[in-house]
């Protein structure tokens, strides 16, 4: 009797183990703050190209979403660019008096299921992210312009660029 249930036992455990060992997703605990993977850094990375490079194709998609005031629908009191700080600088710069501001982003505040907020005023914001693809043949630049204030407000424009002496002018938007 005590043979069987040590065997019972360990076959228990040995059952929870494989159970618990899979090459599944890891699981996600809802109370750690996260970006959409698509915001993260390295979907913004593009392979092939120079760092100036990406820092004059990140410019042209967030002025092109910055013209086209995609954050209208909602109250946001801040917007943040997801890129190098030089590009968030030179944005500041570019575009001083925008409202929304464009902030820097250590006054955003991440939480989970939350949509993302302004340290400084506890508000709403967006966040704008330019997403670069590989080099093409043909040598244009993809890029996802991409925008997002929460789960329900998030939005997209794809781009094709193709570098005309050092500048990387918008061939096609859709």
């Amino acid at each position: 009797m005590k043979l069987e249930i040590c065997f019972s036992a360990v076959g228990l455990g040995i059952l929870l183990t494989a159970g618990c060992a899979s090459d599944k997703e890891p699981i996600v605990f809802y109370s750690e703050a996260k970006i959409p993977a698509a915001m993260t850094e390295a979907a913004t990375v593009a392979k092939g190209l120079s760092k100036a490079d990406e820092e004059k194709v990140d410019t042209v998609v967030f002025c092109y979403l910055l013209d086209r005031h995609v954050w209208e629908s909602g109250n946001y009191t801040a917007l943040f660019l997801q890129a190098d700080d030089t590009v968030v600088d030179g944005m500041i710069k570019k575009y001083p008096n925008h409202i929304p501001p464009i902030k820097q982003s250590n006054h955003i505040d991440l939480r989970s299921n939350q949509s993302p907020l302004d340290k400084d005023t506890g508000q709403p914001v967006m966040i704008l992210g330019a997403d670069l693809g590989d080099p093409n043949a043909d040598g244009t630049v993809d890029v996802v312009g991409r925008w997002y204030a929460g789960g329900a407000v998030q939005g997209s424009y794809t781009f094709n660029l193709k570098k005309t002496g050092d500048d990387w002018p918008i061939v096609s938007v859709k």
